[in-house]
């Protein structure tokens, strides 16, 4: 379960605020200019020790008191308080183990992208359709195991999708010993998910080559991950046959060769459907990403969302304030700053 906790202050009823533009102008009339004298005097000798009286300029203050509490009552009459906002999502328990070949044949600039339409590596492809597949299962733990050689443990399940994608980003054919381990790679995957207990566990193996390296045969691998309730589905990626493929020679030079490329289509597809998944052919970036997205579509995620909000009320902290300034100022102005008559 994902919390996403938020508190705001918030004001439940904000018309109530309107009622301080008449309270404005009510303190402006009665402070306006001209008003009619209090007291009339002969002579203001009688009257001048009052005026300079250090109590006649601390009595000013008592008017500003007044308004001042009054606009704090109106400010509690708004219901100022604090909600307390929390949205829980239960994902579906769902774990994924990505598999993805960066063997030396996924160079082969034979794919394009889905994006810039412009011809790309297969990893390449391989990595911008991964990226949007993550992004797209937010509540899902992902994992990733790079394979050549030797399988290699990228990133292992997590909901911490944007640290997966930037080890995703750094995937490279030049990472691992050059060969295609495809049962030592299920195998791995199927380890790490073994080692969580979800309730549905799937591994998605995307290759462009045949099983020759590794100490394990993919079906046996197979037969290990239906054991296990682990479901396989497997993507054969790139074109069959002849590809043009980037290599480097002894002075650093890269240069491009043409190499034979074959998908094990018959192996792949056995995998997947003895552990209940299936296989797909996908011989460019648009293809690759419909694969991914059926995949998405096999695989939804059920999410329940809850939202929970609470108010701490406020009210206290305008209403008391406004109350002591007002009875201060009637309190005030009754006795120590009495106006004369």
């Amino acid at each position: 379960m994902i919390n996403f906790p938020h508190t705001a202050l918030q004001l439940q009823h904000p018309m109530a605020l309107l009622l301080l533009v008449p309270l404005a102008l009510i303190a402006f009339w009665l402070a306006r200019p001209g008003r009619a004298n209090a007291v009339a005097y002969s002579s203001t000798d009688l009257v001048r020790g009052v005026a300079i009286s250090r109590r006649t300029r601390w009595g000013r203050l008592l008017v500003p008191l007044r308004w001042l509490g009054a606009a704090l009552f109106v400010v509690a009459l708004a219901r100022p308080a604090f909600a307390h906002h929390e949205v829980q999502i239960r994902a579906s328990g769902v774990d994924i183990m990505l598999a993805v070949d960066v063997s030396g044949s996924m160079q082969a600039r034979d794919m394009v992208s889905a994006t810039a339409d412009a011809p790309v590596s297969r990893l390449d492809a391989a990595k911008e359709v991964v990226a949007r597949f993550v992004q797209a299962r937010p509540n899902d733990r992902i994992g990733l195991v790079a394979f050549a050689g030797d399988p290699f443990l990228a990133s292992p399940l997590t909901l911490d999708h944007d640290w997966l994608l930037q080890n995703l980003a750094r995937l490279d054919t030049n990472q691992l010993s050059d060969g295609t381990a495809i049962g030592s790679a299920i195998a791995a995957g199927v380890r790490r998910l073994d080692a969580q207990g979800a309730k549905s566990k799937i591994l998605i193996v995307l290759t462009d080559g045949q099983n020759n390296a590794g100490k394990i045969q993919p079906n046996v691998a197979a037969e290990a991950a239906k054991a296990l309730g682990v479901k396989v589905y497997t993507i054969g990626v790139g074109s069959t046959g002849d590809a043009l493929v980037p290599v480097t020679d002894d002075r650093g030079r890269q240069q491009l060769v043409t190499a034979r490329v074959d998908v094990d289509e018959a192996g792949m597809k056995q995998v997947a459907e003895l552990t209940g998944g299936k296989f797909y052919r996908a011989t460019d970036a648009r293809s690759l990403g419909e694969v991914y997205a059926d995949i998405d579509r096999l695989e939804k995620t059920t999410r329940t969302i809850q939202t929970f909000t609470h108010h701490d009320e406020r009210f206290a902290w305008f209403a008391f304030p406004g109350l002591f300034l007002i009875l201060a100022e009637l309190g005030l102005s009754s006795t120590r700053f009495r106006r004369v008559p």
